[in-house]
């Protein structure tokens, strides 16, 4: 039996931060929390100085390091893309579609389904289908080409595909025969994520009602709030127990406009998310979404058009942006990067939190909230230079 105890000044656990002391690992899984240690035969391991955090959950991701999901090769998502993430602190992740035909969509996640226990980085834990049910006002970087009403029929040929593991998936809530497919899926355990949509207050409202409890990238890609219509954000700011996905990387949305969000929901309900594209952890230049050409300078990844196409957002980045900001402690801000990703989408069973025989995918940050070293199931698997 393999032990060995992880020495820092400071424990993030899911209801509670805990200070100086000892956490033991064990074959690979979460142990004890020990202020003090005598008479120990195993490894410590020092990190004095240092925090330690669960691993990040990354639950809106299409690419990273040249790799895009879309691509339908299977063999980079599970390897250069889940490798690379660790050096995000990202040990968690879905791997998210965009809007497209049918036959790519079913090619895309019936390869990943196959093989991602194969993954020999971050862990991949089910999928995330961004579309194809969207209208086409708020399209962002989604083709409207291939939108259409939902079809429970065609979702559940995609999740045989994808041998059962699509977790989430995102619709607006306007189209057609939409309540009765959201009343259908919730009943199967998959997450209704509500975005790129025109819908009025009501609308969203109704759908939320029938079981809808994520909203896509908040404040992006929805119905601005109004004074006489509240709208997608108004709704998102007003329906309890539901959760807002957030971008902050400085482009998508503004610090204040940030901090008006958590305000108004709670740092509890706020996943952190990346919607990062293939083009995150690369060069400037020109790089592609989908069907669509982008072009990535001074951090942001936009279109032709000028329009944002998804991000270059780094997970440990958006933990660090939101205390930097003023908007979040350190623990509020680990805690919506890791532990209110994996509940929003109901993977919490596995990730987002140190939790005793849980395996031991962790973070430690240095106190100024960047990134140290990533291990997973109790390895050191990456460190910062």
């Amino acid at each position: 039996m393999m032990k060995k105890y992880i020495l820092a000044d400071k424990f993030f656990y899911a209801n509670s931060t805990k200070g100086r002391g000892y956490l033991e690992i064990q074959d690979g899984r979460f142990g004890k929390f020990y202020e003090k240690l005598s008479n120990v035969s195993a490894e410590i391991v020092d990190y004095s100085g240092k925090w330690i955090a669960p691993g990040f959950v990354d639950t809106h991701i299409h690419g990273f390091k040249g790799v895009d999901v879309m691509d339908n090769n299977w063999e980079d998502v599970i390897t250069t893309m889940s490798e690379s993430l660790l050096s995000c602190g990202v040990t968690s992740f879905l791997p998210t579609t965009l809007t497209a035909e049918y036959e790519l969509l079913e090619q895309v996640v019936k390869g990943i389904g196959e093989h991602y226990k194969e993954a020999t980085g971050a862990k991949i834990q089910g999928f995330y289908f961004e579309g194809p049910y969207f209208t086409k006002e708020y399209k962002g970087a989604q083709n409207p080409l291939y939108m259409r009403s939902p079809s429970i029929e065609e979702f559940h040929k995609w999740q045989r595909a994808a041998s059962g593991l699509i977790k989430k998936i995102a619709l607006a809530p306007e189209c057609a025969k939409t309540y009765d497919f959201v009343r259908q899926v919730v009943e199967e355990e998959v997450v209704i994520a509500l975005g790129h949509s025109n819908a009025t207050f009501n609308e969203a409202k109704d759908i939320v009602a029938a079981g809808a409890s994520v909203w896509v990238h908040a404040y992006n890609g929805m119905r601005a709030l109004t004074h006489r219509e509240p709208g997608m954000v108004g709704a998102l700011m007003s329906q309890k127990h539901t959760y807002a996905e957030l971008i902050c990387d400085g482009h998508h949305v503004h610090p204040i406009t940030a901090q008006i969000l958590l305000k108004a929901v709670g740092c509890e309900h706020v996943a952190l998310i990346t919607d990062c594209m293939r083009a995150g952890g690369m060069p400037n230049g020109q790089y592609t979404l989908g069907e669509f050409d982008v072009e990535v300078k001074d951090g942001a990844a936009r279109m032709l058009s000028g329009n944002l196409a998804g991000s270059v957002l780094q997970l440990k980045d958006a933990v660090k942006n939101v205390v930097d900001w003023g908007i979040a402690t350190s623990e509020e801000a680990v805690m919506m990067a890791s532990l209110i990703p994996a509940i929003s989408c109901k993977i919490d069973d596995r990730c987002g939190k140190i939790f005793t025989e849980r395996a031991a995918d962790f973070v430690v940050l240095n106190p100024d909230m960047t990134l140290f070293t990533t291990y997973l199931d109790g390895n050191l698997r990456y460190e910062k230079d």
